[in-house]
């Protein structure tokens, strides 16, 4: 199959006309955020916000001619629009007035769901849990990737996806490369290791390419990731956050049925500051606070043994007795855990009797039962790191 590129998708562009501005989409400068990659091709069309559902031709346009290029497998385009000001209250929605998102796969129906509450968009997802920060480099995706192979040391069958488009990083932490297949030429099938199923931008994209995507993109990115995925049957998807309270947040709350969220911070009053407001996004659109993690926690030197409380210790915890919640565990600053990450081994794969290894099998445990789980009846699958 012939290899697409960008300047085979702009040529087909310049055929799209705005029967509204009387030119192409491409020469007045409408388009925006482009990336080609293995077949995939995402972009966005700006539009005046006036123009609204109106401009929905447009776009339909543009995605069937970029879908006719041979090579194309799958076409996103979205329709994005800027107010001057804003026009309702933060919480309201999610900061943009027509971002709507329709890509689809190649030969994917129309009229797939685009966040229908009434249609689950991974009908064979039990629960699925979100862990989130207020702030990045409180060791979240280090936290997720070990719960996650966590929960499947505990007997359950669970998924990974990395919703972290900026800044995708489970593909190293999990230590898989490559990229998704798709047999159908609908649905991906998501990569695995160490018996859990992942999903990230990172498998579509090259490491080094940075995603210069406004917030419709990204809430398409992640709508398609959990619909056109074949995640199959499982008990638990654990959804690696970005940080912060944007778009991708905003997505996750309202747009999937989330069983709950899990807090990540690390001790020091300035990252509570900010777990809190992440804590609060989730509690105004009603997603349940499963608890608090403390990570980085306190350092103890492997050598002398010498504890050193590096970010203090101790915030997270009296933050979820002041905030009404539960206190999950601390995970202490360690070299091991760092290591083990890095590699693409994570510690409770590669060291599953450390200290480290259990301290994540129990918060795993409890989570479970905080979402309605027990005992799943189902031997711990042997994970052998080779």
């Amino acid at each position: 199959m012939a290899q697409i590129g960008e300047a085979q998708v702009m040529q087909a562009l310049k055929t799209v006309v705005d029967p509204d501005r009387g030119g192409d989409i491409v020469s007045l400068g409408m388009l925006s955020g482009l990336v080609v990659r293995d077949g995939h091709v995402a972009f966005s069309i700006e539009v005046d916000p006036k123009r609204g559902a109106q401009a929905e031709p447009l776009r339909h346009a543009a995605e069937k001619a970029v879908d006719a290029l041979p090579g194309v497998l799958s076409v996103t385009a979205v329709l994005t629009a800027h107010r001057a000001a804003p026009q309702a209250p933060a919480q309201q929605g999610h900061g943009h007035s027509h971002g709507h998102s329709h890509g689809a796969p190649k030969g994917a129906p129309q009229g797939a769901p685009q966040g229908d509450p009434q249609k689950p968009l991974v009908p064979g997802v039990k629960a699925i849990v979100a862990v989130a920060s207020g702030k990045g480099g409180v060791g979240k995706s280090t936290t997720s990737a070990n719960l996650a192979l966590a929960l499947a040391a505990n007997g359950l069958r669970v998924g990974l996806l990395d919703a972290d488009i900026y800044g995708p990083s489970m593909p190293r932490m999990m230590g898989i490369s490559g990229r998704p297949n798709s047999p159908d030429g609908k649905r991906l099938e998501p990569m695995e290791n160490y018996g859990v199923k992942v999903m990230s931008m990172g498998f579509l994209v090259a490491e080094d390419t940075p995603m210069i995507w406004r917030g419709p993109m990204v809430m398409s990115a992640l709508q398609q990731m959990l619909r056109d995925v074949n995640w199959g049957t499982l008990d638990v998807l654990v959804v690696d956050m970005p940080p912060g309270t944007g778009d991708a947040q905003l997505t996750m709350a309202q747009q999937v049925p989330l069983a709950g969220a899990v807090i990540v911070s690390t001790p020091q009053d300035i990252a509570l500051l900010d777990a809190r407001k992440g804590l609060n996004m989730f509690r105004r659109v009603d997603v349940p606070v499963l608890g608090i993690i403390e990570n980085m926690s306190y350092f103890c030197c492997p050598n002398c043994g010498h504890r050193t409380d590096i970010f203090s210790h101790g915030g997270a915890r009296k933050e979820a007795d002041d905030l009404g919640m539960e206190f999950l565990g601390e995970i202490p600053l360690h070299l091991s855990i760092r290591e083990t990450s890095d590699q693409g081994q994570p510690i409770v794969v590669s060291q599953p009797e450390s200290e480290h290894a259990q301290s994540y099998r129990r918060i795993a445990t409890r989570l479970w039962e905080k979402i309605g789980g027990g005992p799943t009846g189902r031997a711990a699958p042997r994970i052998v790191v080779e």
